[in-house]
């Protein structure tokens, strides 16, 4: 069992504990830490952690061996190389930085001082991306040509919070909610990114925003792309992968449909599973040396890139080279 801390009881943090606390087997929070303390005083102690106000307090706590970063995104890197430093095992929320230089300098903290770096991507752990990928990586598709994704949600308005109205923690749109998820999914599906020309249109400011992003992008590798989020609709994944032999999609956690030339659409349905907790037991796992972890530091720094190469293409409204940033 991996005894960990807790940094940030807002919503998300809060979520990350419900799904942990007394449920997994391989982790369990022993700490908390709170900017407002009074205000989750009676939620640590339901869920029997200590609770402190400055992250110092968990890094010199001997009973921590790894820090979970629910915490505003300017913080993280800074946050990632003074866990890493203390010798703690450290699981950052997405982002895991907010430009592709501050992510290699977590990544290189992490690895001077031999600690495990993960990052909060629960949707790799959906049984649809699983299987979408496992098809991918199985050649059944051919050629791989062209993928597509889309990610939307209202969470920007349900669970809005002061700092990620600010342009400095949270710019383009919904890029560092939703839209970094699907970034993610695909980095990992069709590797580096080379080049992106995305554009931010704005109905209504936050609270309760209401705009798209729209992203056309290139691979290193010449597969072409292009993904969007919209933070005022209801729920909504799509992940396309479309080959020379045929094209899978992704549709929301637990349905994947595989169409193959000369074949009728095949429909598969799986068991739910609380991606939450399978990606914590993942990084416990990792933690304890059962297994690596399964997100290469590579792709987290490819995100990354990716993610300011977007902010920067919505800032100057051009085509931006992922070389540039």
């Amino acid at each position: 069992m991996i005894d960990a801390a807790i940094i940030g009881l807002g919503w998300w943090g809060k979520n990350i504990v419900n799904a942990v606390q007394a449920k997994s087997e391989r982790l369990r929070f022993v700490r908390g830490v709170s900017k407002e303390p009074d205000t989750v005083r009676d939620f640590a102690a339901h869920h029997n952690f200590e609770l402190s106000t400055d992250l110092s307090d968990a890094l010199a706590d001997p009973r921590v061996q790894a820090v979970v970063l629910a915490t505003p995104h300017s913080l993280h890197t800074g946050q990632i190389i003074a866990a890493a430093a203390a010798g703690k095992a450290v699981f950052c929320e997405k982002p895991l930085a907010m430009k592709k230089a501050d992510a290699v300098r977590a990544v290189a903290a992490c690895k001077q001082a031999g600690v495990v770096l993960g990052v909060g991507t629960n949707k790799r752990f959906w049984p649809s991306m699983r299987e979408l990928r496992r098809v991918v990586a199985g050649g059944e598709l051919g050629e791989i040509l062209h993928l597509e994704g889309h990610y939307s949600n209202e969470n920007s308005g349900i669970n809005f919070s002061p700092w990620r109205d600010s342009p400095a923690e949270s710019p383009g749109g919904g890029m560092t909610g939703a839209g970094l998820h699907i970034l993610d999914a695909l980095v990992n599906l069709g590797g580096p990114l080379r080049r992106v020309h995305a554009r931010l249109v704005t109905r209504k400011p936050q609270p309760d925003p209401h705009d798209s992003v729209s992203v056309m992008f290139e691979y290193a590798s010449g597969i072409s792309g292009m993904f969007a989020t919209v933070r005022a609709s209801p729920f909504v994944w799509r992940v396309h992968v479309f080959g020379r032999k045929g094209s899978v999609e992704a549709v929301g956690e637990n349905d994947l449909v595989v169409r193959l030339t000369g074949a009728k659409p095949k429909l598969q349905s799986f068991e739910p599973v609380d991606t939450l907790r399978a990606e914590f037991d993942a990084f416990a796992d990792a933690v304890a040396g059962r297994v690596p972890y399964p997100i290469p530091t590579a792709q987290m720094i490819n995100t990354v890139a990716a993610f300011e190469a977007v902010i920067k293409s919505i800032d100057s409204d051009s085509v931006v080279l992922l070389e540039d940033c």
